[in-house]
């Protein structure tokens, strides 16, 4: 048989090899059980696999070995279920097997992953005494790596008799892609020390985790060391480099590899996309697709997502909308995980929750991914109480919710204040355990968006590891549910024990000042802010603005103003609105044109706060003037509009003309606008007004006690006592009661707060 052997090697193709098989058959060979055996494996090589079944089985009493080699050729053509049935039929029929058997039939068990057959497999390996076989324990390792149970992978390499570079790269890569980084650099560490001489394999797992953990000084000793010792980085190292740099924040030295890199293949490009999206260098990445596309290198699922994501994060309806026609054109899978995630995602950012929901009902099979985009989609677009629907629809299809999905759950809960569904979303989190950092931040978001600020607390003081996250939702929280200085209170715990803060922790800090006006307090913070050399963003000068004219500072709140690099209408807002607070309306108006003349459209608010400064300044014709003007800029005047014009009206002493207006509004007058005309009566002594609209007056359903003091209040000025004590007895009826007036005064550094019959002693 030994001289048929050159023959084999010779077949080219199926048919020389057939010839050969009918030359055994002729001659009496092939019931010879190594060239049987020979003949299996070669017809599997030339992928007929049916017709080395056919040998197989037709051979009258197959040994272990040419089993072996069957169950290996299943094994080649990823018919795994059929080599474990060929292994069961082995054990069945024969008494003593190799070892050369088990390598295949462990890895079949990987791929159906069947821990299971795979501890009876194990079982049968001790009992054949192949335990310590080298070839055999390494395939242990892989299988229990791949299935995901580290224990006994970990226990497998801890008792082999030898450990090559092969088998510390298996614990390796598979402590990584179970999501154990810190384990797996830590077995890299030791297999460094042990002075093997690394693979690719090693290395690709060991600068992964450094990816993972986003361990940039490790990563680069990694790098360090690959070209110490001069290793050939192929595209598949360079790949993991570029994308381990990207998790890093290091796009520099990513770019470098890039730019350096023979041949740039596919994943290449779509690594380089990747990273610059990670670091939000979204135009970078579109451009360099670009390139890409005019270097006639294909793209993949993958550097499609990618794109897609970068036109999201930009709102680029425009390009994203092409990317999905070239989607439809080349018959790629839109309702695939990827893309179909990666669509409902860019037109969810660009509001287009229409073709968002297009995209999501033609995929057949919806993944986690798609729900969750399509639930923050509509959290982001404010139609959380269909996000409510979306996900009780989610459920009821039986997908299980991650931690991304009842983080925006919690958040569509906490704006609608819907408290009652929060907390059954927070019973679920304590019955599965999947209480994340993401999901406690967002339970502390939705708790005190409710009200209910001590659940927050006690979930803020539950958590044991708090993020910067974590301290920023509870600050924000406290400031909400009118408790700022205990808001500052936490941040002066932040500094003080030196934790990490960043742009929203200064912001809220500053927020909290505003509210209380504690000028020395936000000025303080101002001065940290600056040390800390945090970048101001527009948001943050925003809020120094409006702390300092709150606090009365209206020069320090100009000059922040007019340093700011940029301004959006919020910025303009402020210090228009800062301006008419302190009754300097000439000045508010004086803005107010250098806003138009800038170029920037001037929305509702705006509106507001110049009608509010009239209001306050007495300015009437200014007033109607601004009033006038939404009609011009298309703004559809909302009750706060009208109750400026009737209280600009109210107190300019045009009672008649106030009653008009209020009439003649589009939609039902609420409190504040009926106070306004209820004042202006008070000032002019219009009794006479008051009495004709009482009726109107008492249908009010309201718990403002300032509107039902200030009638009461006019009714005891003019004499009518039994008025005044009706509507007294009304309020306390509606268990109103009205809230005790203080004042506040900064002293010594501290803000402190006096109410009537409040006694103070100062030395």
């Amino acid at each position: 048989m030994i001289q048929y052997m050159p023959l084999f090697r010779s077949c080219s193709n199926s048919r020389s090899l057939a010839q050969l098989h009918a030359h055994l058959i002729i001659n009496g060979l092939h019931k010879n059980p190594q060239a049987s055996t020979k003949l299996i494996e070669s017809y599997s090589q030339m992928d007929s696999l049916k017709t080395s079944r056919l040998v197989f089985y037709t051979y009258p009493n197959p040994d272990s070995f040419m089993y072996g080699v069957i169950i290996k050729c299943h094994v080649w053509n990823n018919c795994f279920q059929e080599s474990i049935f060929l292994y069961n039929n082995m054990i069945n029929h024969i008494s003593r097997t190799n070892s050369f058997v088990f390598p295949s039939v462990l890895r079949a068990i990987s791929a159906i992953g069947d821990l299971g057959i795979g501890l009876k497999v194990h079982g049968r390996i001790i009992k054949c005494g192949f335990e310590f076989d080298h070839i055999v324990e390494t395939a242990l390792l892989s299988m229990y790596g791949e299935l995901g149970w580290m224990v006994y992978a970990r226990k497998v390499f801890d008792e082999m008799s030898v450990r090559d570079v092969v088998s510390w790269s298996s614990i390796i890569s598979s402590y990584v892609r179970n999501g154990q980084a810190n384990e797996g650099l830590e077995m890299f560490e030791n297999l460094v020390m042990e002075g093997f001489e690394i693979d690719s394999v090693a290395l690709l797992s060991a600068v992964e985790a450094c990816g993972e953990l986003s361990v940039w000084k490790v990563g680069k000793s990694v790098h360090g060391y690959i070209l110490r010792k001069s290793i050939w980085i192929d595209g598949s190292l360079t790949n993991s480099l570029v994308a381990m740099y990207g998790k890093c924040g290091d796009t520099c030295s990513a770019e470098m590899l890039f730019d350096n890199a023979v041949d740039k293949s596919t994943y290449t490009w779509t690594a380089m996309i990747s990273c610059y999206n990670q670091n939000g260098y979204y135009h970078k990445a579109l451009a360099l697709f670009v390139k890409m596309h005019e270097s006639d290198v294909e793209y993949n699922e993958v550097t499609l997502m990618a794109v897609l994501c970068s036109c999201a994060r930009l709102g680029w309806l425009k390009e994203g909308k092409s990317i999905h026609g070239y989607i439809v054109r080349n018959a790629l899978d839109c309702g695939s995980d990827l893309l179909g995630s990666a669509l409902v995602d860019l037109y969810a950012n660009c509001g287009k929750l229409s073709d968002c929901h297009k995209v999501f009902d033609s995929s057949q099979d919806r993944h986690i991914v798609s729900w969750n985009m399509l639930i923050s989609g509509c959290v982001q677009e404010g139609f959380s109480e269909k996000a409510l629907t979306l996900f009780v629809d989610m459920v009821r299809k039986g997908i299980l919710p991650d931690s991304y999905t009842l983080a925006s759950v919690l958040s569509a809960s906490g704006d609608i204040g819907f408290s009652e569904f929060g907390c059954q979303i927070h019973s679920h989190v304590i019955r599965t355990g999947i209480s994340t950092g993401f999901v406690k931040n967002s339970l502390i978001d939705m708790y005190s968006k409710c009200g209910l600020i001590d659940h927050a607390l006690m979930i803020f003081k539950d958590t044991q590891e708090r993020s910067v996250v974590t301290w920023n939702s509870m600050m924000c929280g406290l400031t909400q549910n009118g408790l700022s200085r205990e808001a500052i209170g936490l941040f002066d715990e932040i500094y003080s024990s030196l934790r990490e803060m960043d742009e929203v922790t200064f912001l809220a800090a500053i927020q909290a000042c505003s509210t209380i006006g504690w000028l020395e307090k936000g000025k303080w913070v101002h001065h940290k802010l600056i040390i800390f050399g945090l970048k101001h963003d527009m948001y943050i000068d925003t809020a120094l603005m409006d702390m300092y004219a709150k606090c009365g500072d209206l020069w320090m709140a100009r000059r922040v103003f007019d340093s700011m690099l940029e301004r959006g209408i919020i910025s303009w807002s402020a210090m228009i609105g800062g301006y008419g607070m302190h009754g300097q309306i000439d000045d508010a108006i004086s803005l107010f044109d250098d806003m138009v003349n800038s170029g920037i459209k001037p929305n509702d608010i705006i509106i507001t706060n110049i009608l509010s400064a009239c209001s306050h300044a007495g300015y009437l014709d200014e007033g109607k003037y601004f009033f006038n003007l939404m009609i011009d800029l298309n703004i559809e005047p909302k009750p706060e509009h009208f109750a400026c014009l009737v209280d600009l009206l109210s107190r300019a002493g045009d009672i008649d003309k106030a009653y008009e207006v209020i009439t003649s509004m589009p939609f039902p007058a609420d409190v504040s606008i009926w106070g306004a005309l209820v004042n202006g009566c008070r000032i002019h002594k219009r009794m006479d007004i008051i009495k004709m609209i009482q009726q109107r007056l008492e249908n009010l359903q309201t718990d403002d006690t300032g509107y039902y003091t200030l009638l009461s209040n006019i009714y005891a000025e003019e004499g009518e006592w039994n008025e005044s004590r009706m509507v007294r007895s009304k309020m306390q009826s509606l268990g109103l009661r009205k809230l005790d007036g203080y004042s506040m005064i900064e002293l010594e550094k501290g803000i402190h707060t006096g109410k009537a019959h409040d006694t103070y002693s100062f030395a």
